[in-house]
C-alpha cells in the first residue's frame, strides 16, 4: 500500500496527524488515474478512490496542481449535470440563544463556560443568553425585513431542558450538575427557558425554523431514555421545521477524541439525524476540516454521510466548513498552526460533489472563505451560496474576518460575474425564484412578509435592528 504525504489538512504540528498516532491514514491500492476515470464516468466512488482524488494521488508528495485541476473540472461538470447553472441562496437570520456551554471543544471560541452566567459569578464575560421573549422579538423584526429562515445553534446551557417534564427529571438526579450537567434556571442571571419554549418563540409568522443540532438534541434528552425520534417529534410540534447537521466536525472518533472529547461520538451523531428524519424533518450535513485530521479522515466522513443518505434520503445539502483557527484553543495551545490551504478547500468541495452522489446541493460559504474564494468554489462543484445571515458570531469569534451580512444585490452581482444565474430558494430547496439581474432593486420575495424590498445591512439601520448572534 502507498501512503500519501499530500496535505493532511489543517497544517497541524505533524503532517497527516502523525503526532496523534492515528489508525486511519491516507493509504490506498488504487491509482489516481483509475479514481479519476471512475469519477468522470459517474461511477460510485470507494473510500480509496476519494483518497486518491482529494490528495491528487498517493504516489507523490503534496498536491499536484495539474491533477488538481482535472479533479475540479470533473466536479464542476458533475455539478452542471446534477443541478445545472443556478446558484442558490436564502434570506436568513442567525439567532442563537446562548454562548453558555461546558463541552470544552478545542476548535471553538464561541462558547463561554457556563459558571460565568451564574448569579454568584462576580467577573465579566462577553457571552449572552436570550429569553424566549427576546428571541421572538428578534425574529419578528427579521420577518419585517423579508427574512424567512431562522437558524439557531446555541451552546449547551446547563439550565436548558427539553420541556418542564425534562426539567423535573433532571432535577431529580442526585447531584444533577455533576450527573447530567443541569442547574436550575434560578442559578443564572438569565433563564433561557426550555428548548420547546425557545422554538415556539422563534416559530412565528410562517418563518422556517432550522435548529437543534445532534449535540443539542442529545442535551435535550440527557438523563432520560427518550429516543431521538421522540425528542425531535416534540420539537417539531413546537415549531421546528428542519435540523442542522452541524456538530459533525470529523465523523471519525479518533479525531473527535482529540478536538472534541466531550462531544457525542460518530454513531450518536448519526442516530440523532436518523431520529430527526424519522420525525419528518429535513436535515443538512456538515464537515469541519483543516485541523488535525488527514485526507483519509475527510473521505471516511463523506462515506458516513453517503451511507446515512442511502438509508434515509433526508439530507438536503452538504456544507463544508473550513476550520478558522486564529482564536481557538487548538491554535493557542500549539496543536495546529493554521487551517486548510486554498488547494485543500477546492479539493474538498470537488471530491464532496463527486463522492456524495446522493446529495444534490453542496454549499460554498462566504463567511468561511471570503467572496473571491467562495466564488471560485462555485466552479469546483458547489452550487449553493449560503444566505444573507444578517449576523454571524461563531466564525467571527474564532477569528473569521469576512463579514456578517450579504444583501441580495451582493449576490446578484457576484453570481452574474461568474456567468451563473442567481436564484432565491427556500430552506428545503423545493421553492425557487430566479432573479433577473436587469430588474433591480433586488430583495427577497419568498418570505411570508417579503415583497422584494432590499434587506438593509443591519449595521447601517436603526439600533437593535439586527439583534441576532450566530
Amino acid at each position: 500500500m502507498r501512503e500519501s504525504a499530500a496535505a493532511s489538512g489543517g497544517r497541524s504540528v505533524s503532517e497527516s496527524g502523525a503526532d496523534f498516532d492515528f489508525d486511519v491514514v491516507p493509504e490506498t491500492d488504487q491509482s489516481f488515474e483509475n479514481a479519476l476515470s471512475k469519477a468522470r464516468a459517474g461511477d460510485r466512488l470507494t473510500v480509496d478512490d476519494g483518497i486518491e482524488l482529494i490528495t491528487t494521488g498517493t504516489d507523490r508528495r503534496g498536491i499536484d496542481p495539474v491533477r488538481k485541476e482535472r479533479v475540479l473540472e470533473a466536479a464542476d461538470r458533475r455539478r452542471a449535470e446534477v443541478v445545472g447553472e443556478d446558484v442558490t441562496f436564502v434570506a436568513n437570520l442567525n439567532n442563537n440563544v446562548t454562548t453558555a456551554c461546558n463541552t470544552g471543544c478545542l476548535f471553538c471560541n464561541y462558547k463561554d463556560t457556563a459558571h460565568q452566567f451564574e448569579t454568584a459569578f462576580e467577573g465579566e464575560h462577553a457571552g449572552f443568553t436570550k429569553t424566549p421573549a427576546e428571541s421572538r422579538s428578534i425574529v419578528e423584526d427579521a420577518l419585517e425585513r423579508g427574512i424567512y429562515e431562522v437558524t439557531s445553534v446555541s451552546g449547551l446551557h446547563p439550565a436548558f431542558a427539553l420541556n418542564d417534564e425534562h426539567r423535573e427529571i433532571l432535577a431529580s438526579h442526585d447531584d444533577p450538575a455533576r450527573a447530567v450537567d443541569y442547574k436550575p434556571p434560578e442559578s443564572y442571571e438569565t433563564d433561557p427557558g426550555t428548548y420547546v419554549e425557545q422554538l415556539r418563540a422563534m416559530s412565528v409568522g410562517g418563518v422556517h425554523l432550522h435548529s437543534m443540532t445532534p449535540e443539542e438534541a442529545q442535551h435535550a434528552r440527557r438523563g432520560t431514555d427518550w429516543s431521538y425520534e421522540d425528542v425531535y417529534r416534540r420539537l417539531r410540534e413546537a415549531g421546528l421545521d428542519s435540523a442542522p447537521g452541524t456538530a459533525a466536525e470529523i465523523l471519525v472518533d479518533e479525531v473527535r477524541d482529540v478536538i472534541c472529547p466531550g462531544k457525542i461520538g460518530t454513531d450518536e451523531w448519526v442516530a440523532a439525524l436518523e431520529g430527526a428524519i424519522a420525525a419528518g424533518l429535513d436535515v443538512t450535513a456538515t464537515m469541519m476540516y483543516g485541523h488535525v485530521e488527514n485526507a483519509a479522515h475527510r473521505v471516511r466522513h463523506l462515506k458516513v454521510l453517503r451511507d446515512l443518505q442511502d438509508r434515509t434520503g433526508g439530507i438536503t445539502e452538504f456544507v463544508p466548513l473550513s476550520f478558522v483557527h486564529e482564536h481557538t484553543p487548538l491554535y493557542e495551545r500549539g496543536v495546529v498552526d493554521g487551517g486548510a490551504t486554498d488547494a485543500e478547500d477546492e479539493l474538498l468541495v470537488a471530491v464532496s460533489r463527486l463522492f456524495l452522489d446522493n446529495v444534490e446541493n453542496v454549499q460554498s460559504s462566504w463567511v468561511k472563505f471570503g467572496d473571491a474564494k467562495a466564488l471560485k468554489l462555485l466552479n469546483c462543484g458547489a452550487n449553493d451560496f449560503m444566505g444573507t445571515v444578517l449576523s454571524e458570531e461563531i466564525t467571527t469569534r474564532a477569528g473569521g474576518t469576512y463579514g456578517e451580512f450579504r444583501s441580495f444585490a451582493d449576490y446578484v452581482e457576484m453570481v452574474t460575474a461568474i456567468g451563473r444565474r442567481p436564484v432565491e430558494r427556500s430552506t428545503d430547496y423545493r421553492t425557487r425564484r430566479a432573479i433577473d439581474p436587469d430588474d433591480p432593486p433586488h430583495g427577497p420575495r419568498l418570505g411570508p412578509r417579503a415583497d422584494g424590498t432590499p434587506i438593509l445591512d443591519p449595521r447601517s439601520s436603526a439600533p437593535g435592528a439586527a439583534g441576532a448572534d450566530d
